[in-house]
């Protein structure tokens, strides 16, 4: 595998582990507030970002690069409003969306195809990601400021279950 791929994916690990920290951190701000399913749906972000992370160390190992695991930071973000948080993640998404796609570019740089291959479910899944975050500001924007639709709300998200991936390794 090329250096500079497996170097750029290595990274990607510690940023879906610190995007791991990131949501955990979010459910944290919501538990605080009562809001037990905003909570769950972050703690099951935070299980999905682990899931990314492994998946990587995997891919790494499976190509025989030794990964090397850095430090995780501390989230540095501070949450006032319960909108917040929400728009904090789809800004984190997005952020994460352009880490992936200049790993891909690197690797079609070096036509790396088995990389771009393993990557296409990671930019499928960082599109689900982004619509989802944004579906969440949608749905805090109508309905956020009523107490009645908030309660609802935080129902929906607490029925969210998590499910590991779907990517099969090779």
């Amino acid at each position: 595998m090329d250096k500079k791929v497996a170097e750029l994916l290595n990274d990607q690990i510690n940023k879906e582990l610190y995007s791991a920290y990131l949501y955990l951190d979010m459910a944290n701000f919501y538990d605080d507030k009562g809001l037990d399913g905003f909570a769950n749906w972050y703690e099951i972000q935070a299980k999905e970002e682990q899931d990314h992370a492994m998946l990587m160390y995997q891919y790494l190992h499976n190509n025989d690069v030794k990964v090397i695991l850095e430090a995780i930071a501390k989230p540095d973000k501070t949450y006032k409003k319960l909108m917040d948080p929400l728009k904090a993640a789809l800004e984190h998404e997005k952020y994460v969306t352009s880490l992936i796609n200049a790993i891909y570019a690197a690797a079609v740089k070096v036509n790396d195809f088995r990389t771009t291959q393993f990557l296409d479910w990671f930019i499928k899944e960082q599109g689900e990601e982004e619509k989802n975050s944004s579906d969440m500001i949608t749905k805090m924007e109508l309905f956020g400021d009523d107490a009645r639709s908030l309660y609802l709300l935080n129902s929906e998200l607490a029925g969210r279950t998590y499910a590991a991936p779907s990517l099969v390794l090779d």
